[in-house]
């Protein structure tokens, strides 16, 4: 089963996107599909079953001055799909939306539908928050605007082109016999939340490389065995988690202080309770975290 936020099932339209004409008359064409977000807020109809809130291109003759260019996202069975940005929308009354849409947290809303759907979200939020976050050109300072329906921005004085970027980050658990380890961040200290340990990869770092180091810098311990298990897209902002099972060469633990409030080993019986919802003392991440998976998987005796 794909993970929260991934089995996106747009055909992303590469070879149209080159086209700004075909863009434009794709984004007022009848079957048009616009997802609208408010501050990376997703609209969401609850109508009857959750559904993300799809409205029809005539929200664009709603707009006012200063909303951005809609976001090609792709087409589905041939209809193009856009997301658009209407955080300058101070009253959002005015786009004349469905009874029963309205904007939601994405982790929430994504809690509510089906798995592809989620998808769509994930490349919706990450490519919206992109695009505000990169107004200005990193080379010269000057300007940039959106071409190729989003998919890139533009600097309007040097000419350099810019484009999404997805932070890779690996998130381990490490385990030896009938223990794993497990990690709180000081974040998280007061609410007894413990998870995998993560990390951002270095640039030049393979990803076996990011698991050891990671987990010898947050913990002290020594690593073999470092071993895939799947990815999953998380668009806060927009990264991409990259699951792994490691088998410890150490035992003794040494956390760093400054990130981390503690790090531990745990044992099967432990986690699988909290797994369950079971246990008084111990929270680890539900099913919307691929941290809950690779912590279900070796619970499961499908790590060894």
């Amino acid at each position: 089963m794909p993970h929260t936020f991934s089995g996106n099932p747009f055909d992303r339209a590469e070879a149209e996107r080159r086209d700004p004409k075909w863009i434009e008359a794709a984004a007022h064409k009848r079957d048009a599909r616009v997802l609208p977000l408010y501050k990376l807020n997703v609209l969401m109809s609850r109508n009857s079953a959750p559904a993300l809130g799809w409205v029809g291109p005539d929200v664009f003759e709603r707009l006012p001055p200063g909303v951005p260019p809609p976001v090609l996202l792709g087409l589905r069975d041939g209809a193009p799909h856009f997301a658009l940005d209407v955080s300058n929308v101070q009253d959002t009354a005015s786009l004349g939306l469905p009874a029963g849409y309205k904007f939601e947290e994405c982790r929430a809303a994504a809690l509510d539908i089906a798995g592809p759907e989620t998808g769509i979200i994930a490349q919706a939020r990450a490519q919206v928050d992109w695009h505000n976050r990169h107004k200005f050109c990193s080379v010269c300072g000057e300007r940039t605007l959106p071409e190729r329906g989003g998919l890139q921005r533009r600097c309007t004085a040097c000419k350099a082109e810019h484009f999404p970027r997805t932070d890779p980050v690996v998130i381990m658990l490490v385990h030896k016999g009938d223990r794993c380890v497990i990690g709180q961040t000081r974040a998280r200290m007061s609410a007894g939340f413990y998870s995998c340990l993560a990390g951002f990869m270095d640039q030049g770092e393979a990803i076996e490389e990011a698991v050891r180091r990671e987990v010898r810098e947050e913990s002290g311990l020594e690593v073999a065995d470092v071993r895939y298990h799947s990815s999953q897209p998380w668009p806060f902002p927009s990264s991409l988690m990259i699951g792994c099972h490691a088998r410890a060469a150490t035992e003794e633990i040494h956390f760093d202080a400054e990130e981390m409030s503690d790090v531990r080993w745990a044992t099967r019986a432990e986690v699988a309770s909290a797994l369950r919802n079971e246990s008084p003392s111990l929270k680890v991440p539900g099913p919307i975290a691929i941290a809950h998976h690779l912590i279900k998987a070796w619970v499961n005796g499908e790590v060894r």
